[in-house]
């Protein structure tokens, strides 16, 4: 087990553009169709299908990014808080928020497979959920806290589940220290919403980290991080290190709960339909 901290990399302070996506512009957006209300995760299939999941029903969903449609879709458990998803080879897994992990083995064909493992997560509330190839695991990142307890209540998690095992790491792969990644945006001068701090009334960067997607870039091999609840993107390389953080515009991420990202690195992310209509964004890798 890795327990990683926290670096000085530097990092692109602009709030209009990341090193390698333009945030702000989108180069495509496809608007949902209305089954995908509540579309809590994707994971990409090929250069022109995902597949994605809504987190109220059990059900796996294909759906073509050219033609805006629904190809195909799969019953795999009762009605639930689905959250997470990520395609490994031919098994695609899904994250229910407590933990469960549901493999849908040879999810293409008919005859397909379902196997649920109880991770023994401690946190109630999981919502990231990615392959790490390097590593033949998947990474589970905790939304909130990950236990009660004043000890506990800066702190973030993302656990390892190893794909040979079945099993979960027995401490987390990566630990996040919300006042240390305030510190950073201080530093770092990241334009970021702030408020007055009540012991010493000093101004500082609103920052929750609740995770609500993650995935691996297939390229550089950074984990990219959506927080909705503060509309924050995080980019950090794998030795824990922050690459980037970014404000996202509400008015185009009004909520950001699925990222991944195709083979040749341009970046999907979907946004649940809240107010407005569910959508899916396309942003070219530079």
């Amino acid at each position: 087990m890795a327990l990683f901290q926290w670096g000085c990399a530097t990092v692109n302070n602009s709030s209009e553009k990341t090193t390698d996506y333009t945030l702000n512009k989108p180069d495509a957006t496809n608007i949902l169709p209305d089954i995908l209300n509540e579309v809590s995760g994707l994971t990409e299939i090929d250069s022109v299908t995902i597949a994605c999941i809504q987190d109220e029903n059990g059900i796996l969903f294909i759906y073509n990014i050219l033609n805006n449609k629904i190809e195909k879709q799969y019953s795999f458990d009762i009605d639930g808080d689905y959250e997470g998803i990520t395609r490994v080879h031919n098994t695609i897994y899904v994250l229910r928020s407590d933990g469960t992990l549901f493999e849908i083995k040879n999810y293409q064909l008919p005859d397909y497979e379902i196997t649920s493992y109880t991770t023994g997560i401690t946190a109630h509330n999981n919502e990231g959920l990615c392959y790490d190839a390097e590593n033949n695991r998947l990474l589970i990142a905790s939304k909130g806290k990950v236990a009660k307890g004043r000890q506990f209540k800066n702190k973030r998690v993302i656990y390892g589940f190893d794909l040979v095992t079945k099993t979960l790491s027995a401490e987390p792969v990566l630990e996040f220290d919300v006042q240390n990644i305030k510190q950073f945006v201080i530093t770092h001068n990241i334009n970021l919403p702030t408020k007055n701090n009540k012991k010493n009334k000093a101004t500082e960067p609103i920052v929750k980290l609740m995770t609500s997607a993650i995935a691996i870039h297939p390229l550089t091999k950074n984990l990219y991080l959506l927080s909705a609840a503060d509309y924050i993107f995080f980019v950090f390389n794998l030795n824990g290190n922050i690459v980037h953080i970014e404000p996202l515009d509400p008015e185009i991420f009004n909520k950001a709960e699925g990222i991944t990202f195709l083979n040749n690195g341009d970046m999907l992310i979907t946004n649940e339909a809240q107010k407005n209509k569910p959508t899916l964004l396309r942003f070219n890798y530079r």
